[in-house]
């Protein structure tokens, strides 16, 4: 049996105070923990930014009133209270059935990976997340083979001189590495485009490559 692995990545997510506060270092944030929701709709996060900014830059670039439960030579420990459902990429993953593997964000913008068993299930929640968030986008997708398992080929032609254009100079400019090597709007820069629209191309070229894939 194989399985699949994604990490998807959403851009300056709405309400989201990690992704926020993600913003005020240059280190990401990789220390996520978060609780069930409460009987109340309670739900709480911690995170993990390094050491540097203060306590008052990280809680007002997150949005939200920050408690810091640990600080150390390296890593200061945040934690905060939101509503459960409000907005949040995570839960809206989770509630398709896949438990989120890991948590990062960088740069104003999550990084989430989970596992799956059926590629379908990838580019479901693709579109589940895409129906609330702007600039979402596959940054890695592995599979595991196993003895049956079949090459999958793609035409490049599938793209449009413009989009592989797109794709080829974010893939220079590391835009799909981790850490990246450039983020969204670097990489609009190097094109001379605006952001908004680097992300469409590019959402739009990831949707005919998974259509491909899928053999949609």
């Amino acid at each position: 049996m194989s399985g699949f692995r994604a990490t998807v990545v959403v851009n300056e997510p709405t309400d989201c105070p990690i992704a926020d506060a993600s913003a005020t270092t240059e280190e990401p944030i990789t220390t996520v923990t978060r609780s069930q929701a409460s009987t109340g709709g309670t739900v709480v996060e911690e995170f993990g930014v390094a050491a540097g900014p203060s306590a008052e830059t990280v809680s007002e670039r997150a949005g939200t009133d920050l408690t810091a439960v640990q600080t150390s030579e390296h890593e200061d420990v945040y934690r905060f209270e939101r509503d459960a459902g409000a907005e949040c990429a995570c839960e809206i993953i989770e509630q398709t059935g896949t438990p989120i593997a890991s948590v990062r964000a960088q740069h104003g913008s999550l990084l989430l990976s989970f596992r799956t068993l059926e590629l379908e299930s990838v580019a479901e929640i693709v579109g589940d997340l895409r129906a609330d968030f702007d600039g979402v986008l596959v940054e890695d997708l592995t599979q595991d083979h196993d003895e049956s398992t079949d090459p999958v080929i793609v035409d490049r032609e599938l793209l449009t001189t413009r989009q592989r254009e797109i794709v080829e100079t974010a893939h220079e400019c590391g835009y799909f590495e981790y850490p990246k090597g450039a983020n969204a709007t670097d990489v609009a820069e190097e094109l001379d485009i605006a952001r908004s629209t680097f992300t469409e191309h590019l959402a739009a070229a990831q949707t005919k490559l998974m259509n491909a894939i899928l053999e949609k």
